[in-house]
């Protein structure tokens, strides 16, 4: 017998998957803020080593938790660079592939204030997982011009993938079930740097 369902799950930000929400029946802390810092700190790096430099890049953070990781990278090369990276934020809302299910999404504020044609942009989000997510930035992004390339930084990576896309850069890769949720949170959100799994 369930004795409590945390109903906060459903629709919330750090809870990835689709269906109907379970009640928790173990957690497990896969990163803590040493780990996410350092992390962030490779991929950076990593970024600024692929594209020789930071000269043509920029970063958009996929909402929610993308954007506050697309700013710590930012920030990151602006200390190794010695340059400031354009910085956007992109909401998908309208372009997941998931609107029959919910006709009305929450929609919140791109703000991308700058020209990204023959630019190198690199997506950022939380976490990767069937790769439907990406497909809709992507949509979206084109959007807004028509970039030299597309890049994909990751901080974790839980696998199941149903769209044939790939990261170029990852902070982890972790093994899942289907049935385990991968949940982020970062400071700039929820007050605090983890990844757990929950199942």
């Amino acid at each position: 017998m369930v004795d409590f369902i945390d109903f906060t799950l459903i629709k919330s930000p750090g809870f990835h998957g689709d269906g109907i929400v379970m009640p928790e029946t173990k957690k497990a802390q896969i990163m803590d803020a040493s780990e996410i810092t350092r992390a962030i700190l490779r991929i950076s790096h990593e970024i600024v080593e692929k594209n020789q430099g930071c000269g043509s890049i920029c970063l958009v953070g996929i909402r929610k938790r993308g954007a506050p990781l697309a700013a710590r990278i930012a920030n990151n090369i602006r200390k190794i660079e010695n340059c400031n990276v354009p910085v956007g934020i992109l909401d998908i809302a309208f372009y997941r592939d998931d609107l029959r299910k919910n006709p009305h999404p929450v929609v919140q504020k791109t703000d991308i204030n700058f020209n990204i044609n023959d630019l190198d942009v690199v997506l950022v989000d939380d976490v990767l997982y069937t790769g439907r997510t990406i497909r809709a930035a992507m949509d979206a992004l084109m959007d807004f011009g028509r970039p030299r390339s597309i890049q994909l930084a990751i901080l974790v990576d839980r696998g199941h993938r149903e769209l044939p896309i790939r990261p170029d850069y990852v902070g982890r890769n972790v093994p899942t079930s289907i049935k385990e949720r991968v949940m982020v949170h970062l400071e700039e959100i929820d007050g605090e740097d983890k990844v757990v799994i929950t199942g």
